[in-house]
């Protein structure tokens, strides 16, 4: 059971590993022994609520596949235990990411020395511009 929060408990089941070969640090063991692992958690059936759900797959970005399925790769270590606990560790702070909600915006207006202001630079700039001009003497 990876436990993300009080509230919030995955089940094992829900994450599936698949092993793979990795570039990066082996030594000679690197086109022998497939120490990479890839993490897949399919988020439309799994038992996280709703919101979690949708702010997840928004959150994974290019990580989470049409079908909904989030992908971690960890290749970072040397052996396949390392990688595994990495690529949970990192999916656990995904979720986390996703467990907070956005706060709403609120619409605000302009002050009223805020619009004066912009209106005196844009004047002064305009002056500015105006003194930049050939004068014709006729």
């Amino acid at each position: 059971m990876l436990i993300i929060s009080p509230s919030i408990k995955i089940n094992e089941s829900e994450l599936h590993f698949d092993h793979i070969r990795a570039s990066g640090p082996g030594g000679q063991n690197v086109n022998k022994v497939a120490t990479a692992v890839q993490l897949r958690f399919d988020v439309r059936a799994s038992s996280l609520p709703e919101d979690v759900k949708t702010r997840l797959l928004h959150l994974a970005g290019k990580r989470a596949t049409s079908d909904g399925i989030v992908l971690i790769e960890a290749k970072q270590f040397r052996t396949q235990e390392r990688n595994r606990e990495d690529a949970i560790q990192r999916f656990a702070a995904l979720v986390r990411k996703a467990l907070v909600k956005p706060k709403t915006r609120k619409k605000t207006k302009p002050t009223e020395t805020s619009k004066e202001n912009r209106l005196r630079s844009k004047k002064r700039r305009g002056e500015i511009k105006q003194s930049r001009q050939a004068k014709s003497f006729e």
